[in-house]
């Protein structure tokens, strides 16, 4: 009875810990693609032609999400994901021809790159909620984010040291990796009553959701907007080195923000994080001194961490149920990758006050907070009141034994 227990136990730790690495596969991939992308445009420095890559770029990874996430439903999960990693691989092989000046060329590669890394992402972000429990979800994408986090230095680095054709065939190779795994990986399969049709309308009449997708929509536009102004305000030096600065605080916080996502529920944790990078906007534009410039740098770190493992891992898991998470997924990372066409498309034509930035910024995050305050908690009661007993517990068993 104990071995059979125990082997499957150790079989769902290895299932979780694959998909674990097949998540930092695809993100990580995802981050050396955008970091090619940005590297060949920097050099040719052409307006038309980043307008034009961008937008192909991010739109492609929305649309493909969203295609993905209805093709995974009637297609065998396992079938899906060869073809996805397929595509990422034939993608990767693509760089070499990527030069950025050429339309045609530019257009095309980059809509495939785009597509290549959406048309899975929401089925591979479902799996990772199926393998994981509600009350561990937090802390699971808070190690996959530090992860991340701490991997892109490096990826950095690879980028900038290594021609277009090296580039090509390792990032191919890294993918080749993805899809060794899935050989080996058992992802949850769907059953049929959860593969009945559920269309997009549904999880917009999801009230919980539409709350929490609007305080997400919001804060990913409103970050976007003053990353866009900042660059553009602060020396490229230091606004350079404050956004490494920013990544690893991040990554240490976004850990964080997912054990006190477990702990403390999803909302408290999200209204937290509005509510703290608002004041550090209200900070800036009242005393725009060296002082704050830092205190706001390690703010929206801290802030960005939390928020960013709350809603792309997991809110949009907590409010699905099983074999309706793709959607959930495909339409609430949308913002993330749509805000960024903010910088692109107004780069050319802002000349916004930075300290009128910040205030109109403050006035919108903490906008964002109202639909909060009537968003419901999406970790059950039940596993917060559980842990809030074990501590108390653990704290009256040390207190005993400190006057025994």
């Amino acid at each position: 009875m104990f071995e059979m227990s125990h082997a499957r136990f150790s079989g769902a730790n290895k299932n979780v810990f694959l998909i674990f690495i097949l998540m930092f596969n695809a993100l990580t991939w995802f981050y050396i693609t955008w970091e090619t992308i940005d590297k060949v445009l920097k050099r040719q420095g052409a307006t038309a032609q980043v307008l034009i890559t961008w937008t192909a770029y991010y739109i492609a990874i929305v649309g493909s999400g969203i295609l993905g996430s209805i093709l995974s439903n009637r297609l065998r999960t396992q079938h899906f994901f060869y073809f996805w990693v397929l595509s990422g691989i034939l993608s990767s092989l693509s760089l070499v021809w990527f030069n950025g000046i050429d339309v045609t060329e530019t257009l095309t590669i980059s809509l495939f790159l785009g597509f290549s890394f959406g048309l899975g992402m929401p089925t591979l972000l479902s799996s990772f909620a199926e393998c994981i429990n509600v009350e561990n979800r937090g802390r699971s994408a808070g190690i996959i984010f530090l992860a991340i986090n701490l991997g892109a230095p490096i990826f950095t680095i690879f980028v900038e040291t290594f021609d277009l054709t090296t580039i090509s065939i390792i990032s191919a190779v890294w993918r080749c990796f993805a899809l060794i795994l899935f050989f080996l990986s058992k992802i949850p399969t769907r059953t049929k009553e959860a593969t009945k049709t559920f269309s997009f309308s549904l999880v917009f009449q999801d009230k919980a959701f539409i709350l929490y997708f609007v305080a997400w929509l919001l804060f990913c536009f409103v970050d976007s907007f003053e990353k866009l102004i900042l660059s553009g305000f602060l020396e490229a030096d230091f606004y350079s080195l404050m956004l490494l600065v920013e990544a690893a605080i991040g990554g240490v916080f976004g850990f964080v923000g997912g054990l006190l996502c477990d702990f403390v529920g999803r909302k408290r944790v999200v209204i937290y994080g509005f509510v703290t990078l608002g004041l550090a906007y209200a900070i800036i534009s009242i005393v725009p001194i060296t002082i704050s410039w830092y205190l706001y740098f390690i703010v929206d770190g801290i802030s960005g961490g939390m928020l960013w493992v709350a809603f792309f891992f997991v809110l949009w898991a907590d409010l699905s149920q099983h074999g309706r998470r793709e959607k959930y997924y495909a339409i609430g990372s949308s913002p993330y990758f749509l805000a960024p066409l903010i910088r692109v498309i107004l780069s050319p034509f802002v000349a916004f006050p930075a300290y009128a930035a910040f205030s109109l910024a403050s006035f919108f995050l903490f906008v964002a907070v109202l639909p909060l305050m009537y968003a419901p908690e999406t970790l059950p009661e039940k596993k917060i009141e559980l842990r809030r007993l074990k501590k108390y517990v653990e704290e009256a068993r040390k207190v005993k034994e400190k006057h025994e």
